[in-house]
């Protein structure tokens, strides 16, 4: 397919495709395809800051100046030497772990350095992309790429890959504010049709508002130009075009600029433009094609328009169907806690699932005791105003950090500064014992099944795995730990990696945990008593939690004809105390499973 073709004369030739015979694609035990994106549970790993599998490509080729390669080992934001080959070496950590799916932070070559003088920093999170068909020579080559692929999949192992539409690195200029950066210059000011604001001189004539491709000129805002020598920085080459990006100066994140403007002065792709649908679809249905991965999250999904995502998801679904890969997971991330602004992503834009931010607030605010636990309980009740319903709320990936916002175990230390140790890991242990629990897809961020807690977001939640030479990571206070670095953090003997790892593998081994409809059976306005059943055919398993530093006692509603019961984790009691009740009885901070198949 050419990537100038118009989507909509490509999509029907992809359905089509689809209905050819999926075996031609299929490893010889492919039984893990089958899987669906419920079934999994997901480890999300910075692959720069995981393991070191081939040191001579840690600066990304020949070494420079630390600003021109980005490689520093002792900066926390910049490239630490991470690779494919690294993650590969340590897949038996990760399923030892019991996850079933391992998500990739964005594997795409890079601008490796960034920023204006003295404030720089590199791409070893993988954001700023300049070539969209080739693996960072950071992380290793294409080749790694497909080991890692391959060999997780050997296992029965999933690959996800962290991609990325909304934005390219920080290439293109403005001439009228070369040094600094442009603010953010609005469509009822700054029309198309007019050069440089209202009163400007008419270009681009023939533009009705609908067809983006009648474009023309580019400078209806301001001026964007390509700095010489970087005319073809980026790859696939119709990337290099000013045409195909708004150019309107820096998003505010509100209004319309949320949807047109530079995310902090990345070039904002004019994803609008059927140019760059057909692109894109080609782009990312050829990583689908040549390596078989099982599923995409979707970076900054919210500041794309609508139509883009409903003509590229299908695209790609039918792309992988081809490929042999029947439930392809993808992802949105709509970094907003509020359940109505994830569900209109789901509903409007079309995407499968996004990224469940208002789990993660809700269940942070339940484990830190800060909130009475009918915060979390507010949001299962939302469930049904997903497209799709409760269905879809099933496949939203519930997690408790990541690399942006930072981590549990901050969280925690945040609220609590005098918190103990042994209140430290009880609580953080409830947090992933709801998250591992409840309906969603449950994701660890890499390092918190070894305590880590950093000291911040982003650059300061990216601990390295393997010893760091970073003083602000080896100073941290881990949970269930009193490991100071620097060390090699892959101890799967750690408290939180055993307990994680329990939980994991518990869920895999029951079924309705993970398809099971979600029932909230027991919460308060303070905290103490969360209770909810999972329910599939005839079984039902309850799991209780006590979030209050008080001993608790109570009977819950469960289902009539669940009258014995089974202990997955902690003591629970044999049978029902009446048809319809269940008693529960918790120490502090603690949580039991149990199971009932009579129903």
């Amino acid at each position: 397919m050419s990537a100038l073709t118009p989507w909509r004369r490509t999509l029907p030739a992809v359905m089509a495709l689809s209905a050819l015979a999926t075996a031609a694609w299929a490893a010889p035990d492919s039984s893990y395809r089958l899987r669906k994106p419920q079934d999994e549970v997901i480890y999300f790993v910075l692959p720069d800051r995981f393991e070191n599998g081939d040191a001579t490509n840690d600066h990304g080729g020949p070494a420079l100046d630390s600003l021109v390669d980005g490689f520093d080992p002792t900066r926390a934001g910049f490239y630490h030497g991470g690779d494919l080959k690294g993650v590969t070496r340590r897949l038996d950590y990760i399923q030892g772990l019991g996850a079933t799916a391992v998500w990739l932070a964005p594997i795409f070559k890079n601008r490796a350095v960034q920023g204006q003088p003295g404030h720089e920093s590199a791409a070893h999170h993988g954001y700023w992309i300049t070539d969209f068909t080739d693996v960072d020579p950071h992380l290793g080559t294409k080749a790694d790429f497909k080991a890692l692929v391959d060999a997780a999949h050997a296992r029965g192992m999933k690959v996800y890959m962290d991609i990325v539409v909304n934005h390219t690195a920080d290439v293109i200029r403005y001439r009228e504010c070369p040094d600094s950066r442009c603010a953010y210059r609005g469509v009822a000011d700054y029309p198309y049709t007019r050069q440089g604001g209202v009163a400007g001189a008419a270009i681009n004539d023939g533009f009705n508002g609908e067809d983006f491709s009648k474009l023309k000129r580019t400078d209806w805002a301001y001026t964007p130009y390509v700095p010489a020598g970087r005319e073809h920085a980026k790859k696939p080459d119709w990337l290099n075009d000013p045409i195909l990006y708004h150019n309107r100066g820096d998003s505010t994140f509100a209004g319309e600029s949320s949807l047109l403007g530079d995310f902090a002065t990345l070039d904002d792709v004019f994803t609008e433009n059927p140019r760059v649908v057909a692109g894109f679809i080609e782009v990312y249905g050829q990583w689908i094609d040549d390596f078989g991965v099982d599923g995409f999250r979707i970076d900054t999904a919210r500041h794309v328009n609508p139509e883009f995502w409903q003509a590229f998801v299908p695209a790609m679904l039918a792309r992988a169907k081809v490929r042999g890969i029947p439930n392809f997971h993808i992802f949105g991330e709509v970094f907003d806690p509020d359940v109505a602004a994830q569900a209109r992503h789901v509903k409007v834009d079309k995407l499968p699932a996004v990224l469940d931010f208002a789990f993660q607030s809700a269940a942070t605010d339940v484990a830190i005791g800060r909130t009475g636990t009918d915060r979390l309980a507010t949001v299962f009740a939302a469930d049904p105003v997903y497209e799709g319903g409760e269905a879809t709320a099933r496949q939203l990936p519930t997690f408790l950090g990541n690399h942006d916002m930072g981590r549990i175990g901050w969280f925690m230390l945040k609220a609590r500064p005098a918190i103990g140790d042994d209140e430290l890991l009880a609580r953080v242990t409830l947090a992933n014992a709801i998250m591992l629990t409840a309906r969603g897809v449950p994701t660890v961020y890499y390092g918190d099944e070894q305590g880590f807690t950093g000291d911040g977001d982003y650059a300061d939640s990216r601990e390295d795995m393997f010893a760091s030479q970073v003083a602000s990571y080896n100073d941290n206070r881990l949970v269930g730990s009193s490991v100071k670095g620097p060390f090699s953090a892959f101890n799967t003997g750690a408290v939180l990696y055993r307990r994680i790892a329990d939980l994991s593998k518990l869920r895999v081994a029951t079924p309705a945990l993970r398809e099971g409809r979600h029932v909230t059976r027991a919460a308060g306005d303070k905290p103490g008593l969360l209770a909810f059943s999972r329910l599939l055919d005839k079984t039902e398993v309850v799991a209780v939690f006590n979030t209050s530093d008080q001993p608790l006692k109570a009977n819950i509603p469960v289902e009539y004809s669940s009258v014995a019961w089974t202990a997955l984790h902690g003591a629970c009691a044999a049978t029902a105390v009446a048809p319809g009740s269940y008693a529960v009885e918790l120490k502090p901070l603690d949580y039991k499973i149990c199971v009932s198949e009579g129903r």
